[in-house]
């Protein structure tokens, strides 16, 4: 549905699981006509056990592999371990462009001062919406050449074990709304509005035809200066997607884990 929409930026993941249906979908489109490969800007992300850098080629080759494809255009890590395996990846044509994913400041700097860096991060995925509209993080990659992209650009389900329920939901806000009569758009498309015009690309999802539709039709009105800074206003610097203690201390094992198998890696050389 969203190539046939007009989508050509497709956000995935082998952990989705979901891989072989996307794959399976591109390679339809592709036959039919509706787009050739190069139109499709396909990113996939390594999974957090999959940091190691001995593993980071093997992980992207099996998304490759399921996919049916020779190449993603962009491949997405989430710690900077991992860079120099990917930029491996890059000389061997597995993946076009490198990204990372809910990076800071601190981190991309230890990318970005890397010695001997080939290949710097072009985008930062990371959750942004206006009521985390993340200023500091964006100009920082801005002045980077560093693109940021918006998970989570509409807030997000309401699933308590892994999001902020405190938060009220963003679509609800008065002045989103409000600005949606205003130039007959829904709320929604106000606030991915207010993302495009600040230089940020946004990853919207949704299984309803209707919104898919929806959200890519806003690139035919413009918000005023006065209605950026008044949405801008909003930032609360709530995040939804929040880490809650139990998949904290998950990640904490995953990373100990990580941890001693690269030493053990390393001292069997």
């Amino acid at each position: 549905m969203a190539i046939d929409e007009g989508y050509r930026h497709l956000d995935g993941a082998y952990i989705y699981h979901n891989e072989h249906e996307v794959g399976e979908a591109i390679r339809e489109k592709i036959a039919e006509g509706k787009v050739k490969r190069e139109e499709i800007f396909y990113c996939g992300k390594l999974w957090a056990t999959d940091h190691i850098p001995e593993m980071v080629r093997p992980a992207l080759e099996r998304t490759l592999k399921v996919l049916q494809l020779d190449y993603v255009d962009l491949y997405i890590i989430e710690l900077p371990m991992a860079f120099k395996a990917l930029e491996a990846c890059k000389d061997a044509g597995l993946v076009k462009s490198l990204g990372v994913s809910n990076f800071n400041r601190r981190q991309l700097e230890v990318i970005l001062n890397k010695p001997g860096l080939k290949y710097k991060p072009v985008t930062n995925q990371v959750e942004c919406h206006p009521y985390f509209t993340q200023p500091k993080l964006l100009k920082f990659c801005q002045q980077h050449d560093i693109v940021v992209v918006a998970y989570s650009p509409l807030g997000t389900c309401r699933n308590p074990t892994w999001v902020n329920v405190s938060s009220p939901p963003l679509l609800n806000d008065e002045l989103l709304n409000s600005l949606g009569k205003k130039h007959n758009k829904t709320a929604a498309q106000i606030g991915l509005r207010f993302n495009i015009q600040r230089g940020v690309v946004v990853i919207p999802k949704s299984f309803n035809l209707k919104r898919i539709k929806e959200n890519f039709q806003i690139f035919d009105f413009s918000l005023t200066e006065e209605e950026m800074k008044d949405i801008e206003a909003l930032n609360k610097n709530v995040r939804f997607v929040e880490l809650l203690i139990g998949r904290v201390i998950i990640i904490i094992i995953i990373i100990i884990i990580i941890i001693i198998m690269f030493i053990i890696t390393n001292s069997m050389r």
